[in-house]
């Protein structure tokens, strides 16, 4: 049983590179690619909080290093790409997860802060998928792109305008993406975490936000986030995730089901 599950989820050899990875979410997804035998970059702007990730990933035999990162800056983008061809001369696998929140009511978001969201949560998806992709394309060799979406692009949820918005904008790029680069074998997915608990969005969840969250799932709890592994490794994976692009794979407890 091990052999066959290995043959459809193993990722040796191959490169992952993935943005925030320094955080609780793509932290997590980063080290499920180390475990399955990627070798994994983490891009932030912490080396502290990539040095205990990092410990982590190595403790399971994962192999992994840091890059420091700007996500809304294309000369950083490029930056790293260029380190990643000269260590590893090549790339399979891009995560795109830095992001940011505000709960500002609607009528009092300032233009600062809409740029400032929209910038980190969609602009830089769209510059790193630009040059990771297109070294892909070049590469020939096909990949996978897994965008980090949000329940919040799928459902217009209450308080977070702007996040949502970008949010839906990245659905929709990697619904376009996967459109364009089919025919060169660059599969581009959408995950989509409901709600887990994490730096971004700890200051929105009051009380009785989370009364409402949880009435809202039939699970009737947040999501852990080691449970986002499991979905990130079928989106990776060359054969078991082969078929899969355009998708937003949702991993909510069941709260999008949720009706009435």
């Amino acid at each position: 049983m091990s052999s066959y599950i290995d043959n459809l989820f193993s990722l040796k050899g191959q490169v992952a590179v993935v943005s925030g990875g320094t955080g609780e979410l793509c932290g997590s997804m980063a080290e499920g690619l180390a475990g399955a035998g990627a070798f994994v970059y983490l891009l932030g702007r912490s080396e502290e909080k990539a040095k205990v990730r990092m410990e982590r990933m190595e403790s399971i035999g994962g192999k992994t290093a840091f890059l420091p990162f700007e996500a809304t800056d294309r000369d950083s983008v490029e930056f790293v790409l260029e380190t990643v061809m000269s260590q590893q001369g090549k790339v399979n696998i891009l995560v795109n997860g830095a992001g940011g929140n505000a709960a500002t009511p609607y009528l009092d978001i300032s233009d600062e802060e809409f740029r400032s969201i929209l910038e980190l949560n969609l602009r830089s998806v769209f510059v790193a998928c630009q040059a990771f992709g297109k070294k892909m394309i070049d590469l020939g060799q096909g990949g996978s792109i897994i965008n980090v979406g949000s329940m919040s692009g799928l459902i217009p949820l209450s308080r977070v305008f702007t996040y949502s918005l970008t949010k839906a904008a990245v659905h929709n790029l990697s619904k376009n993406l996967a459109r364009e680069w089919a025919p060169h074998n660059i599969r581009v997915n959408t995950l989509v975490p409901g709600f887990f608990p994490a730096e971004q969005n700890r200051k929105v969840l009051t009380s009785d936000r989370v009364e409402k969250i949880m009435g809202h799932t039939p699970m009737n709890r947040f999501g852990n986030a080691e449970e986002l592994i499991g979905a990130t490794l079928l989106l990776a994976s060359k054969k078991a995730g082969s078929f899969i692009t355009g998708e937003e794979l949702v991993v909510d407890g069941g709260y999008a089901s949720m009706t009435i």
